[in-house]
């Protein structure tokens, strides 16, 4: 194997594992104060998993998860207005919605129509406790 094959691998392959163990969390599932300051969720709200908008987000969402998960993201999703669960009764969409949230579990952004993940992480990158932690990564670069 050329070294430089052998260089691209070895990047590559912890990023493969991240991307199959992260996966959507029901909201049924997800304790909301149990993920203050150790994740940062992206919710995806709608009435029905049938809801183009709700299929067309996760697809978006399934194109690049290790970019979601380089970022502490928990993905939970709520398909079910009746079961009436802790995340639909504290954000409260209407329909579609997608909410991202910081660590400090304040919603950020919320959108009523899907988003590619470059844009959700380029929101990510924005948030005050995210530009700490990627100066915490790399303090040269400020």
């Amino acid at each position: 194997m050329r070294p430089i094959y052998a260089v691209v691998f070895a990047v590559l392959l912890p990023l493969a594992a991240i991307a199959q163990d992260f996966a959507p969390q029901p909201a049924a599932n997800v304790v909301f104060a149990e993920q203050l300051y150790l994740k940062r969720p992206i919710v995806v709200f709608a009435d029905s998993p049938n809801d183009p908008n709700f299929v067309r987000q996760m697809e978006l969402l399934a194109l690049d998860y290790a970019e979601l998960a380089e970022r502490d993201v928990i993905l939970v999703i709520d398909t079910d207005p009746a079961a009436k669960t802790e995340w639909r009764q504290k954000l409260r969409p209407r329909g579609f919605s997608l909410v991202i949230m910081d660590k400090d579990l304040r919603p950020v952004v919320r959108k009523p129509l899907p988003w590619d993940v470059r844009e959700i992480t380029h929101a990510i990158d924005k948030m005050p406790l995210r530009r700490t932690e990627m100066l915490e990564q790399n303090p040269a670069g400020r």
